[in-house]
């Protein structure tokens, strides 16, 4: 049998978890999260030219499954992603995700990546970018309640963007504690374990909320919280999970990516669906203001949209071209004659 090669036009570039480990030692982790964060900030000032949905969600009892596709003029890019808290126990990912980019002008992906490590990086450069944007001047200590998964990647963002040197880590399990300051110790922070999350939060100018648990918890109370921190929540994204007391809500100025999507999933889904809040495209684009006073309390009520997957696609495009970090994927079926897909199969056997 003589089977037809593929043509140029059937691969598509494919970044293995492999790859993008070493894409990232390549560049270094703090290189990697800074870069990563500018094409984040780039797409947000340019939030208008994108076409914008909330994500679409499969919800079961045991988590969910998403799509989260957003496009502009050129490209069109989507994140395929789970979120299953109960997947730890079974030795499997809370989260794992691949993504696609492709040209909008013939619907070809141009890439094809694993997005498990990339969505890890992304969330935490978003988090920092828009730490920069809002956290007190001359924060240096950040609060990490939750030291699962997420947290080394938020650590390490807040240090390369904005000069988080002190962490104060807590978590209900001492053993999830114990890895975070494991990893963390070679890094250059100083790192307390702390046996509470009231503990951390003291004297903390920035505290990271970062749990797994499906189910509205409540991990700050109201009393916990000073005036002039910064909030970044990132473990309350989709309906019925939380993480702040309702009160904590009620006095911070609240930051959100995208309302239509952060209402239905974030800590506001605790709020009345009028309450306002702030976009971070408007504030990156000098249009409203960030944080305005040195007491002020601002709360960035993170759940992930799919503008931060795409500019973490765009990047990692650009950053693997002409690059043994990517392999070709024999991906599209790409006949001699566009009209003749079964002569192609035919020919094959």
């Amino acid at each position: 049998m003589n089977t037809p090669q593929p043509s140029e036009l059937a691969y598509v570039p494919f970044v293995s978890v492999a790859n993008m480990m070493r894409l990232v030692h390549s560049l270094g982790v703090d290189r990697f999260l800074s870069d990563l964060a500018a094409y984040i900030e780039e797409d947000f000032k340019r939030w208008p030219e994108f076409d914008k949905t909330p994500r679409v969600a499969s919800h079961s009892l045991e988590g969910v499954i998403e799509l989260m596709p957003t496009a502009d003029a050129e490209l069109y890019g989507f994140k395929y992603v789970n979120g299953h808290p109960k997947n730890m126990k079974e030795g499997f990912q809370t989260v794992t995700a691949f993504g696609v980019l492709s040209s909008v002008s013939n619907g070809y992906p141009v890439l094809l990546t694993e997005m498990t490590l990339l969505t890890a990086l992304r969330t935490a450069a978003t988090s920092a970018l828009v730490g920069r944007y809002l956290a007190p001047k001359g924060a240096s200590v950040m609060a990490m309640i939750g030291n699962g998964a997420q947290c080394e990647f938020q650590a390490l963002a807040f240090r390369a963007l904005c000069g988080i040197t002190r962490l104060r880590l807590y978590d209900i399990d001492p053993a999830a504690t114990a890895k975070a300051k494991r990893n963390l110790e070679g890094q250059g922070f100083d790192i307390m374990a702390c046996s509470s999350a009231q503990e951390a939060v003291e004297g903390a100018d920035v505290i990271t909320t970062c749990t797994a648990d499906k189910q509205c918890a409540t991990i700050l109370t109201d009393n916990m919280v000073g005036r002039g921190q910064h909030i970044n929540a990132i473990g309350g994204d989709c309906p019925g999970k939380t993480e702040l007391h309702k009160d904590i809500l009620t006095r911070a100025q609240i930051f959100v990516e995208y309302p239509e999507q952060t209402r239905i999933e974030g800590e506001i889904q605790q709020l009345a669906a009028d309450h306002p809040v702030t976009e971070l495209w408007q504030v990156m684009r000098g249009e409203v203001p960030g944080r305005t006073g040195a007491n002020q309390l601002t709360l960035f009520d993170s759940v992930g949209f799919a503008i931060e997957d795409f500019s973490a696609l765009r990047f990692v495009r650009d950053k693997v071209a002409g690059t043994a970090f990517s392999e070709p994927l024999d991906l599209l079926a790409d006949p001699d004659d566009p009209r003749d897909l079964f002569g192609m199969l035919t020919r094959a056997g």
